[in-house]
């Protein structure tokens, strides 16, 4: 469905996209929102039958948004969506992503961000990992939630249950830059997990070396197939395997934190507090609310919405400690 029938529908006037940039209390770190809507039908996922197929907003349309968020103090931009790999598609027959980053690339000032949330597997490839590693604006982050490893899991999730392909994925970015930071999202206890396959994925966790890693448990959805399925997989058994899995994954951060111990960073400044003892900032690596944070000793001259150049001091599992310049 087109955008402007969809307006006349809601007795909303045609381009009515242009407005929709979603709202945030830090004007320096936003959300561009690319289209609404999924084609990706999970079998455990709501998404599709509640907000339809996906939708892509025109890329002179989000062109225009994103230097309305420039010029109003962004320094960085996070591109959000069900699944970014699919932008455009429904206009042009086509993935049209690369050719937004390159149209945001051209329009916006050079030290602002750009940072790619959700991006299904299936179309992340070792083309797409180098562009993103040589790009001076895209950020080295990539958000790719792949739920689980197993094949038979992934096919009864009605996902592509190709194994091979995540794992050459992950194991591509590490090696074109070992300090690439990737995320995923895993559900645990899905209809059908059996022992092995749990394992399988814990396994594949001390594989890639993921920085960081949302888990889930996974619940019914009423009117999903996975809700209906056999070998729902008990409480108590979910959650032992939830327990175990964060428990390894928390080794693997805390592994990954200490790579960076005495290298220099930059860092964007969310919170500084007069009187406090840190300001917290994020890296690269840290997307806003649901990573970890930087902290730097607090100093009046440190001003929130700016970037500091700091080195790492010390690491914990979430955070990292630096200090200015060094």
């Amino acid at each position: 469905e087109e955008w402007n029938l969809v307006a006349r529908g809601l007795g909303l006037e045609e381009g009515f996209h242009r407005r929709t940039m979603l709202p945030e209390t830090r004007p320096w770190s936003r959300y561009l929102k690319v289209g609404e809507g999924c084609d990706t039908c999970c079998s455990y996922c709501t998404i599709p039958s509640i907000r339809g197929r996906a939708r892509s907003i025109p890329m002179d349309d989000l062109t225009e948004q994103a230097v309305t968020l420039a010029e109003g103090g962004a320094k960085e931009i996070c591109l959000v969506g069900q699944d970014l790999t699919i932008y455009g598609r429904d206009q042009h027959g086509e993935p049209q992503l690369r050719k937004l980053l390159d149209a945001l690339d051209k329009a916006l000032p050079p030290e602002v961000w750009l940072r790619l949330l959700y991006l299904h597997p299936t179309r992340v490839d070792e083309e797409f990992i180098d562009f993103v590693a040589g790009s001076g604006r895209v950020l080295p982050y990539l958000d790719i939630p792949i739920q689980h490893i197993d094949g038979g899991i992934l096919n009864s999730m009605n996902r592509p249950d190709d194994e091979g392909h995540i794992r050459r994925i992950f194991s591509y970015a590490r090696s074109v830059d070992p300090l690439f930071a990737l995320r995923t999202t895993l559900i645990v206890g899905y209809p059908g997990e059996t022992e092995d396959q749990f394992r399988k994925l814990l396994d594949f966790l001390e594989e890639a070396r993921i920085d960081r890693v949302g888990a889930f448990v996974y619940s019914k959805e009423n009117g999903t197939p996975a809700a209906r399925m056999r070998g729902q997989v008990p409480k108590r058994v979910k959650d032992r395997r939830y327990a175990r899995l964060m428990e390894r994954q928390a080794e693997i951060s805390l592994d990954r934190q200490r790579l960076f111990l005495g290298k220099r960073m930059r860092i964007l400044v969310d919170e500084a507090v007069p009187g406090e003892e840190f300001a917290w900032g994020r890296s690269y690596r840290d997307a806003p609310e649901v990573d970890g944070l930087v902290g730097v000793p607090m100093n009046e001259a440190i001003g929130e919405g700016e970037f500091l150049e700091v080195r790492v001091t010390d690491v914990t599992e979430h955070d990292l400690f630096a200090e200015i310049g060094g």
